[in-house]
């Protein structure tokens, strides 16, 4: 099937696990993204300045889109990040490391808005597991920092016109 000239469905598709919600206010459960189809998940963080607490996450793989097994997946050795009082397009990319891990604490500065990535590569999920998440926890009580995740599967296996795409969950 021809696909029209389109990145979406041809190179890359995005969903959304989780809508602009306050970290500060209570943890944050991301819904599942499905890699079956896609050699890479890019998930991207963004937060808001509004609090002194400092942006954690918490990488899960599961056998199942509900219920089954979930399990940390400590595979984050790399991710970048850009910070900033007011993320206006003019920040460099941060490139942050760690031993490999589920979970990167305290990325970004108290106070400024955040763009983290954060990439999966099909491979590193344990046998039987094709879902992955971006948990967010509670941030603590300073202020408000919304927080939203938005996974991009690329590396598409089967390429679709946008409107014939499966839902990433």
């Amino acid at each position: 099937m021809a696909v029209e000239a389109y990145a979406l469905g041809k190179n890359f598709n995005i969903g959304a696990v989780t809508v602009p919600t306050d970290a500060v206010a209570g943890a944050i459960t991301g819904l599942r993204t499905r890699m079956k189809d896609a050699a890479v998940c890019s998930f991207v963080i963004v937060t808001t300045g509004g609090s002194t607490d400092i942006t954690d996450i918490d990488l899960q793989e599961h056998n199942a889109a509900s219920g089954g097994t979930s399990q940390d997946l400590d595979v984050i050795t790399t991710y970048y990040y850009r910070s900033e009082a007011s993320l206006d397009g003019d920040e460099q990319w941060t490139k942050g490391t760690q031993a490999a891990a589920s979970e990167i604490t305290n990325v970004g500065a108290a106070s400024e808005e955040l763009l983290l990535v954060v990439e999966v590569r099909a491979e590193q999920l344990s046998d039987g597991f094709e879902w992955v998440s971006v948990n967010v926890p509670d941030l603590g009580t300073n202020g408000t920092r919304y927080v939203a995740v938005i996974p991009i599967l690329s590396g598409l296996k089967v390429q679709r016109a946008p409107e014939k795409l499966a839902a990433p969950q």
